[in-house]
């Protein structure tokens, strides 16, 4: 079955991989490949004191491991090209299916820089003899099966805590506090270097051993010291835990295609709320009025619009706080640009808005001149739930952190960015739309087989279209403050208000044209299994 599987799925990659998609998967293998070897080649180099050594490779595995984790949930999601749900009627046993899964989780590119990294074991017990090297073989697989098979039970649970109405916003919070462990991740990285060279601190070196991902290290170096009881009940603990996640795995698999993802009923409570809702008074009475409402009703009740909503939001707002907190030595206060920070999130993750509808698109290629209507709809309804929530953070942030005169720079950015956005979201959701799972499968976190890297590519082009929106404001703010011209520096906010509407207007009109031009074949990439 595991073979089965595995074609599969490359025939599934192969098939989906077409175009500007099959180019982001090659650019981002190449990336990733370049950063598994560059870790080997560390983990393999000597550094004096071989305990040293041993915590560098310790750390080095466990920052692979946090990616793991950390990066399905700030890329959008995990690769789910096949999904369980299609499996559900097969007389499989869960953990044979799990078990599965698990294989065909190491297919890809992702998977191969990792195990590319994790070869760098072998490197640093070679060093210390044949013994060591052997042991580093067995550590190997161990280490890329715990760090893959833990990505996936953490991306389930979180799925499966999301499926309860109750939890749905608890779940949210916990992706976003996922996503933020990047930030004191990186600022950690800048002072743990000399710390493990120098070994300044047995503590540390003693927690980065004693955590899962420094036994395979912990393993080779007790093997190099002749100390085979702890080398053999390290790769033991290491075994057992996987098998021990595996098993957590398969039931997690069994709860999700046996369970009917919540929120199915009180659809009578939710109209109520709808009816009673004030911003229906706001809307226009007109088709684009239409749209918008069924959007806004769309990101507050759809599990996978929230995620995307609300985790962009905090982690939008607290990046900066992390970041002035862990710059606090330098002067940089990030504060201040609160808002530009949480409408980049908005954007990062909201790029791909028809594939969060699906099949659903056919309604609007089937009625003449709807394009126009859906895609004004759709950025009226982004303003709407985003705009309000940057703008008070435009007014607030700069004046709690004390720094007034970052005012001009907000004011006239913000309203940049936030126009640029509405526009650019669906221009991008129209040009480079991709299947999303559909929500049967109660994991919000799910992102089909579109490619970590695609992704990446992607979020690259939205802020350089954010650096362009940028760029009428920014010059007149900053050539007020060179000429120290106040009128010019306050000029930049009707500026900024101008270029977003503007570009608002101009990505928005390419976006619908777009959809009108090429919707079936837009119909066909949001597809699921398509």
């Amino acid at each position: 079955m595991v073979g089965v599987l595995i074609r599969m799925k490359l025939r599934m990659l192969a098939h989906g991989l077409r175009g500007r998609r099959a180019v982001a998967m090659v650019v981002g293998a190449l990336f990733g490949l370049a950063g598994g070897l560059a870790t080997a080649l560390l983990m393999g180099a000597g550094f004096g004191d071989p305990e040293a050594s041993t915590d560098i490779a310790a750390a080095l595995l466990a920052a692979w491991t946090a990616g793991w984790l950390v990066a399905p949930v700030l890329t959008g999601g995990s690769d789910e090209t096949l999904q369980p749900e299609h499996f559900r009627l097969l007389p499989i046993p869960p953990r044979r299916l799990a078990f599965g899964f698990l294989v065909t989780a190491l297919v890809g590119p992702a998977p191969l820089a990792t195990l590319i990294a994790v070869c760098g074991l072998v490197g640093f017990g070679l060093r210390a003899g044949p013994a060591a090297g052997v042991t580093a073989l067995v550590a190997v697989p161990l280490q890329l099966a715990f760090a893959v098979v833990l990505s996936r039970v953490v991306l389930a649970v979180l799925g499966a805590v999301l499926r309860s109405r109750r939890g749905k916003d608890l779940g949210v919070l916990l992706a976003a506090l996922v996503g933020l462990l990047s930030i004191p991740v990186r600022i950690a990285v800048q002072t743990i270097g000399p710390i493990l060279v120098n070994r300044e601190s047995p503590t540390f070196s003693a927690v980065l051993r004693a955590l899962p991902t420094g036994w395979g290290a912990d393993a080779v170096r007790a093997a190099a010291r002749g100390e085979w009881p702890m080398a053999l009940g390290a790769l033991a603990g290491l075994a057992v835990l996987v098998a021990v996640l595996v098993v957590a795995w398969s039931r997690l698999l069994v709860r999700r295609m046996t369970t009917v993802p919540a929120g199915a009923s009180g659809g009578e409570r939710a109209r109520r709320r709808t009816e009673r809702d004030p911003r229906r008074g706001l809307l226009p009475a007109t088709p684009v009025g239409a749209v918008a409402g069924k959007e806004l009703r769309m990101w507050w009740r759809d599990a996978r619009r929230r995620v995307v909503l609300l985790s962009s939001m905090l982690v939008g707002l607290l990046v900066p706080v992390f970041s002035t907190a862990g710059a606090r030595h330098s002067g940089v206060n990030l504060v201040p640009y609160a808002a530009l920070w949480l409408v980049l999130f908005a954007c990062l993750q909201a790029g791909n808005l028809y594939g969060m509808d699906g099949t659903a698109l056919w309604r609007t290629l089937v009625t003449p001149g709807a394009e126009r209507a859906d895609v004004r709809g759709r950025q009226l309804a982004w303003l709407i739930v985003v705009g309000p929530v940057a703008l008070a953070a435009a007014l607030v942030a700069p004046g709690v952190s004390g720094a007034g005169d970052a005012y001009p720079w907000v004011l006239g950015l913000a309203p940049a960015l936030l126009g640029a956005g509405a526009g650019m979201v669906l221009l991008l959701s129209v040009y480079a739309g991709y299947p999303l799972p559909r929500q049967g499968n109660g994991n919000p976190f799910s992102s089909g087989g579109n490619p970590g890297c695609a992704r990446v590519l992607r979020q690259l082009a939205i802020m350089l279209l954010l650096a362009f929106a940028a760029v009428p404001p920014g010059l007149a703010i900053g050539l007020g403050n060179a000429l120290h011209l106040a009128t010019l520096t306050w000029l930049g906010i009707p500026i900024g208000i101008g270029s977003g509407a503007l570009l608002g207007w101009w990505w928005g009109r390419l976006a619908y044209r777009r959809l009108a031009a090429r919707g079936p074949e837009l119909l066909d990439a949001v597809r699921p299994g398509g």
